[in-house]
């Protein structure tokens, strides 16, 4: 881009600004055209709009790319150096989206267990821990797993 004037420089931005315009009219006009807002009744298919639109919007980013940060003018491993990540970052985005939605419909399948099938909790000091103090290794005590209390302390009445 350094071997041209200025007035050859302002054509070329021009032109982009114009291309990038067209494109984005075209892209408001299928948007409007497939929801049916320009001819009554008219619906075009989703996946033939949402095509059309990630094309377009994929153009004016390879054109953004090329002409604006004047990376047709670098050599091609810069060039593939710096689009292999761009294009990996994308893929992972997609990947943690499709995966994300799996997950969300998975949950929703899962139904909760009725009452009479869910096991019950043990009676006496099944499901207790022994509480070990720092100079001995003997139990102290029996808290329960799930317990809020701070490991080693004593329950109200017990002593050492």
């Amino acid at each position: 881009m350094a071997h041209i004037n200025y007035e050859a420089a302002k054509r070329v931005a021009y032109r982009g600004f114009v291309i990038l315009g067209v494109v984005t009219i075209v892209e408001v006009f299928i948007a409007l055209l497939g929801k049916g807002y320009i001819v009554e009744g008219f619906h075009l298919s989703r996946p033939v709009m949402y095509l059309a639109m990630i094309c377009l919007s994929l153009y004016k980013a390879y054109y953004i790319i090329f002409e604006f940060m004047h990376m047709r003018y670098e050599l091609p491993g810069l060039v593939r150096s710096v689009l292999l990540p761009t294009i990996l970052l994308i893929w992972v985005i997609i990947a943690f989206f499709y995966e994300g939605d799996t997950w969300f419909h998975w949950r929703k399948s899962v139904q909760e267990i009725p009452a009479e099938m869910q096991l019950a909790r043990p009676a006496g000091n099944a499901g207790l821990i022994p509480v070990q103090s720092a100079d001995s290794t003997e139990a102290q005590e029996a808290v329960p797993a799930d317990s809020s209390r701070p490991a080693g302390q004593v329950q109200p009445g017990h002593t050492h």
